[in-house]
């Protein structure tokens, strides 16, 4: 059995939240949160709240228990980008892409395996 989260039109960059979720996967839920509470990036505190909310909705839908949740799969797709304009010499502009994500956590039962 597992249970997903997924936060959606993240303001952060892909790129950036990849970085910290390749540091959690495989990992018991314990031992993820550890990681991403002591991780100095700023995407470290948005996939925790994501996982915390996997792990809430095992707990609560599905009637797991904590320490036996591993995270078995996440993964950060990209969102829409918002378009903003800077002004730059001789009236030209230059073009700033806020990038946007969506990040998923999918945690499963250690005992019942793949």
């Amino acid at each position: 059995m597992e249970a997903k989260a997924q936060a959606r039109y993240v303001r952060i960059a892909p790129r950036k939240a990849r970085a910290v979720i390749e540091l959690i996967k495989q990992r018991n839920v314990e031992e993820a949160l550890s990681i991403l509470r002591y991780t100095p990036k700023r995407g470290a505190e948005i996939v925790s709240k994501v996982l915390n909310s996997a792990v809430a909705n095992a707990e609560h839908n599905l009637e797991l228990l904590r320490q036996d949740l591993y995270v078995d799969r996440a993964y950060v797709d990209e969102g829409p980008t918002l378009k903003r304009v800077r002004p730059r010499a001789r009236g030209r502009r230059y073009l700033i892409r806020k990038r946007t994500s969506h990040i998923t956590v999918v945690v499963r039962d250690r005992k019942e395996g793949k």
